[in-house]
Parts: structure tokens; C-alpha cells; sequence
């Protein structure tokens, strides 16, 4: 296995907006709230960080503002995918000037490729940038284009691809991924954390640690320590709570649930919008049934 940037639990960190643009100073503080509670890295500008509607630069400016306040302190993965391979390698060599630890690329979405051509993109961005690549495969996000196996080993070979985020639910093919290739593998959904972990996985990307930082970092640390169960029941525990998170597209849930607990981290941008009324209660029961909420 490749050597991880981070091991633990990595939190696909919210973009708090304001009507006018990001937030600076509540991101500040949410960077401050995660290294309190021993999140082990931050991703920033992935999914649901909403970076597919933020301009390129805004996407660069939450880039360096995220390194400079990190500080070190803990990896930063910055999220620079696009389905214009030219954009991607862009936005990634700027991540990489701005000082973070690895750089996350997600498949190309809507006009997709083939396998030859998913390979080259890679290829191309990788030979552009010195640091580590973690290749997201999420196919429900990306048009249903994921990495075969064949294409992952080819891929491995390459010095800085480093990892996958593994989120196609898929545990047998995450299984083919830890036996076939030498990458390191995040489970890329919450709902597979234990799972992932049992097949050799390093922990997650996870976004129920937007709200429960410290228990999301333990699950992961019992795991490592070789605390199986201890792990398994945190774990299950907080399944409900991680399910219902994805009542609706993320980050929707999420950027909700954090409102309601009072982390002011302002609304979506279209086309995202506000939960229905029904799945809005839900949530809101659960956050209690969780006493999380009041």
C-alpha cells in the first residue's frame, strides 16, 4: 500500500455562504472546531463543499484561505476535478503552489470518456503536479462513468496517485481495489466506514463529521487501535443519524442540520434548495432522537 496522506476521518468540510459570497471568518472557525476535535484532515471544495458552483476565483481563494488557516496543523485535500481536463490541471496546480497536502479529482461528469480516455485525463493531471492524487470514484455523481479495475491498476503505477475515495457503495469492488492495486482507499460514504476499514481502508471522507467531528475520528481510531467492536458499535450507533443525512442530495441535509444546531453556515447555492417540509422534519426529529437538538 501506497503511503497515506492522512489516516482517520478527513471531513468534506461545508462552504459557509453569505448572499454575497463565502463566509471567511465562519469557515475560520469551522477549520479552529475541526482540529479541536481531532478531525485528521480537511477537504476542501469537494461535493459538499458546493465547489461546483463557485467560480474559479473563489474555488482558488477557498483554496489558500483553507492552507493558510490550517497552517499545517493537519493535511488539506483540496477538491479540483472538472470534466475539462485542461481546467483540472488548472485549478490543481494552483492547489499545489498554494501548499496542500493532495488534491482529490473526481471523474469527468457530463460529457464523461472512456476508460482510455478516463486514464489520460489522469495521466495528464498527475504528470502536471508533484503531490498526491486521490481519485474520487462516485459514479451516480459523474453520469455512471467509474473506474474499472483494469484502468485503477494502470493508474496505481503512477508515482503520485496515491488513493481513492471509494464511494460507490460497491464493497465488492472496494475489495478488487485493496487486493488488485497498491492504492490507499477512503471510504468515500459514511455508511461504510467499519466495512471499508475491514478490507484494509484508512478511514473516510466523511460528511456526518461536519457535526460530530470527534466521534467520526473515533470510530476510525478504535478501528486502527484494533478495537473492532468498540468501533463497530460507535459506528452503528450513529447509522440513523448518518442515513438521514441523505434523505436529499448533499450537501442539503447537512448544511440544514448544521443550521440547526446553530453553526450559521448560511444557505445553498441554486439549484440546491431547502428541504421539503416532510424530510425537514425528519431530520429534525433524529437530530433530536440524537440529543443533538433540543
Amino acid at each position: 500500500m501506497k503511503t497515506p496522506i492522512f489516516t482517520g476521518s478527513a471531513v468534506a468540510i461545508v462552504t459557509p455562504f453569505t448572499s454575497s459570497g463565502v463566509d471567511y471568518p465562519k469557515l475560520a472557525e469551522l477549520i479552529e472546531f475541526h482540529i479541536q476535535n481531532h478531525t485528521d484532515a480537511i477537504v476542501i471544495c469537494g461535493t459538499t463543499g458546493e465547489a461546483s458552483t463557485m467560480p474559479d476565483e473563489e474555488h482558488k481563494e477557498v483554496i489558500r484561505f483553507t492552507v493558510e488557516k490550517t497552517a499545517k496543523r493537519i493535511p488539506v485535500i483540496a477538491g479540483t476535478g472538472s470534466n475539462d481536463t485542461a481546467h483540472a490541471i488548472e485549478l490543481s496546480q494552483y492547489a499545489e503552489q498554494a501548499g496542500v497536502d493532495g488534491v482529490l479529482i473526481v471523474a469527468p461528469y457530463y460529457n464523461k470518456t472512456t476508460q482510455k480516455g478516463l486514464c489520460a485525463h489522469v495521466e495528464a493531471i498527475a504528470k502536471s503536479i508533484q503531490i498526491p492524487i486521490i481519485l474520487y470514484n462516485i459514479p451516480g455523481r459523474t453520469g455512471g462513468l467509474g473506474y474499472s479495475i483494469e484502468t485503477l491498476k494502470k493508474l496505481s503505477e503512477i508515482e503520485n496517485v496515491n488513493a481513492i475515495k471509494e464511494a460507490t457503495g460497491d464493497l465488492g469492488f472496494a475489495a478488487k481495489v485493496a487486493a488488485e492495486t497498491d492504492l490507499v482507499i477512503y471510504a468515500g460514504n459514511d455508511d461504510i466506514i467499519v466495512p471499508i476499514m475491514s478490507l484494509g481502508g484508512q478511514g473516510v471522507i466523511s460528511v456526518v463529521a461536519n457535526i460530530l467531528p470527534q466521534e467520526t475520528h473515533d470510530i476510525c481510531a478504535k478501528f486502527a487501535a484494533g478495537d473492532i467492536a468498540g468501533s463497530r458499535t460507535m459506528f452503528l450507533k450513529l447509522l440513523k443519524l448518518i442515513n438521514t443525512l441523505f434523505i436529499e442530495v448533499n450537501p442539503i441535509p447537512i448544511k440544514t442540520a448544521m443550521n440547526l444546531l446553530g453553526f450559521q453556515v448560511g444557505n445553498f447555492r441554486m439549484p440546491l434548495c431547502e428541504m421539503t417540509e416532510a424530510n425537514f422534519m425528519v431530520l429534525k426529529q433524529v437530530l433530536k432522537n440524537y440529543d443533538l437538538l433540543k
